[in-house]
């Protein structure tokens, strides 16, 4: 079992203290990628670790996936959507200014969707639609094909990158291509990310958001085995 705690933790810690100190620059890289390994499956990085995807991907069945056991839930689905989009459109958007995942490789016909955004105004009754129409496969798929991506991204950064604030003209794009939508629920993210620089993406929500919210499919997961 992947313990956040003894795995995690202390490395995103040592990244938090580095992550702007030049001289540290190589190690900080190796750092961001080693964590952002162990939120994604082995299969990404193609690194021969256990990590926290693998465990929820072990035994992950379509029905568990889309279940939401409580109104009080969400469900693994719309968790890993949620952190997927988040990552493509900070990296690729937000730092590297290039085109995000999601457009590039017709990903929602693949899907079997007609959502663009992160997630975070839908309804409960759109979570639960959502997740019953979204692939599961293609899912993990579209989330791999982004996070090799990232790892590109991160591979390109220069010392003084990590310290420019995010620009305004980036944020339009999340915006004008669909990532956040005009209503509150969805359009603070961009005041959000607004008020960060290159280093404050990586570490939330690149690197430590995806944390929170695979610990929250695995309980979810723990939840839908003890319904059957």
């Amino acid at each position: 079992m992947f313990s956040v705690a003894d795995k995690w933790n202390p490395k995103q810690k040592q990244l938090k203290n580095i992550i702007l100190k030049e001289d540290k620059f190589k190690e900080t890289i190796d750092l961001i990628l080693d964590l952002h390994s162990m939120v994604h499956t082995r299969d990404m990085s193609g690194r021969d670790i256990q990590t926290l995807e693998d465990e929820l991907w072990d035994g992950l069945d379509n029905k568990a996936f889309a279940t939401m056991p409580t109104k009080e839930d969400v469900t693994i689905a719309w968790n890993i959507w949620h952190i997927t989009r988040i990552e493509d459109l900070t990296a690729n958007i937000l730092i590297a200014d290039d085109t995000q995942e999601f457009i590039c490789h017709n990903w929602p016909a693949k899907l079997n969707i007609e959502v663009t955004d992160t997630g975070n105004a839908m309804s409960d009754d759109e979570i639960i639609d959502f997740s019953q129409k979204v692939s599961m496969e293609e899912l993990r798929k579209y989330r791999m094909a982004v996070g090799r991506k990232t790892r590109d991204v991160i591979q390109k950064l220069k010392p003084d990158d990590l310290k420019k604030k995010v620009r305004k003209d980036r944020l339009d794009r999340v915006f004008n291509e669909g990532g956040v939508l005009d209503v509150n629920d969805s359009k603070w993210l961009l005041d959000f990310w607004g008020q960060k620089n290159i280093a404050g993406l990586i570490l939330m929500p690149v690197t430590r958001h995806q944390v929170v919210h695979l610990n929250d499919s695995l309980k979810l997961k723990k939840k839908c085995s003890k319904m059957r």
